[in-house]
């Protein structure tokens, strides 16, 4: 009982952490600040260290057990692939607003907008559901998982502000927020099988794979490497010791 109290303060934290950002204006500034830099090597530090050993756990497990209903041998990576490639195309559309000369943006793309927010509302329901359902085994991952999302949201937020500005944080930070609670109280009331969980988890990780890194490493971005060595560093060893 006490791991889903910790859970749903969690996605609470999650909530915190979207409405907040707006106020966080160290996050709006190029070059990136060095603090968010190191944000950004946490969250690369987190794929490699906890996410893809986690998607190659999956796929053995599915391996061992009855994959008779599945599609495929690596049904895992490809999933996660999909995921990968459906929010690399919502960046590109991303690029439409952010190329378009200032004066045509006196007139936004409404429609992108919505499409970026039902994507990220799902993406958002995914880690809500996904906070309860399948990190909740102790207290160390839980919280773990929590810091490293946190600074994960920190950074979308800030590319989807970028993007859409002032229609973000009208509706969209709140949206998401929201997304994050309704998919833990999904969690809470049901659970999906097995294979399911799975295979949500693999589309989550592609796409958190993607947005960690085409918010660190992108040129324009200017960040600052050292900065992102240190959280790097950092996070991959206190991930590596617990």
């Amino acid at each position: 009982m006490m791991i889903v109290l910790l859970s749903f303060l969690c996605a609470l934290g999650f909530v915190a952490v979207h409405i907040a950002s707006k106020y966080l204006t160290f996050l709006h500034v190029i070059p990136r600040s060095k603090l968010l830099s190191g944000m950004g090597g946490v969250s690369v530090a987190y794929i490699f260290i906890h996410i893809l050993p986690e998607l190659n756990a999956y796929q053995y497990e599915l391996n061992s057990g009855d994959t008779s209903g599945l599609f495929m041998d690596n049904p895992v990576y490809f999933v996660a692939m999909i995921g990968l490639a459906v929010f690399y195309g919502l960046e590109k559309m991303g690029k439409v607003v952010r190329n378009t000369p200032s004066k045509a943006k006196k007139h936004p793309f409404p429609w992108l907008f919505w499409i970026h927010m039902f994507s990220f509302f799902t993406y958002n329901f995914l880690i809500g559901y996904l906070l309860i359902q399948e990190e909740s085994n102790n207290v160390t991952e839980l919280t773990l998982y929590f810091f490293a999302l946190s600074l994960h949201f920190l950074s979308n937020d800030q590319g989807l502000r970028q993007d859409h500005q002032r229609m973000y944080d009208h509706y969209g930070r709140w949206l998401l927020a929201a997304a994050v609670l309704i998919g833990w109280t999904m969690g809470f009331i049901f659970s999906m099988g097995e294979n399911i969980v799975t295979l949500l988890f693999s589309f989550l990780a592609g796409g958190i794979i993607l947005n960690v890194l085409k918010e660190e490493l992108p040129e324009e971005k200017e960040s600052n490497f050292w900065a992102f060595a240190v959280g790097l560093i950092f996070y991959a060893a206190l991930l590596s010791f617990i």
